[in-house]
């Protein structure tokens, strides 16, 4: 997994551990998700970021039964909504859980389509964003 990637996750789990309950941790991963889209959205397209995280649904689904697939509505972007709703309605450790598989596919995709390095590049503002001590 990109260093980027774990250390975006980490950050999740800081806040888990700091005893975050299940909406503020749904909201956080909603907006890594958001940051993500932003990041990579100059270099593939938001259509580009959102075929790669259904992709990454499709990959992880069987290890999550209770996933449900992403909304496809335009397919132009994530359904950032329907993420939020889905994610709400999960325990705090599937939360967690379902967003580190989901950053481990969705890295090692975006590795595969752009390069360890670029992918390292893009996602260093999402880390900056989300390592500002937000479980403290």
């Amino acid at each position: 997994m990109l260093n980027a990637a774990q250390n975006i996750q980490s950050s999740l789990s800081k806040c888990a551990a700091a005893g975050w309950d299940t909406v503020s941790l749904t909201t956080k991963a909603v907006s890594i998700w958001r940051d993500i889209d932003t990041a990579l959205a100059p270099i593939v397209g938001h259509r580009g970021v959102a075929a790669l995280f259904g992709r990454c649904f499709h990959l992880i689904r069987a290890d999550y039964p209770w996933l449900a697939p992403p909304h496809e509505s335009s397919g132009d972007r994530i359904d950032f909504a329907s993420l939020q709703s889905m994610l709400s309605q999960q325990t705090s450790a599937n939360v967690v859980a379902l967003n580190d598989a989901l950053l481990r596919k969705f890295s090692a995709l975006l590795s595969n389509l752009i390069g360890v390095s670029l992918a390292e590049r893009l996602l260093r503002p999402v880390v900056d964003i989300h390592s500002t001590g937000d479980a403290a």
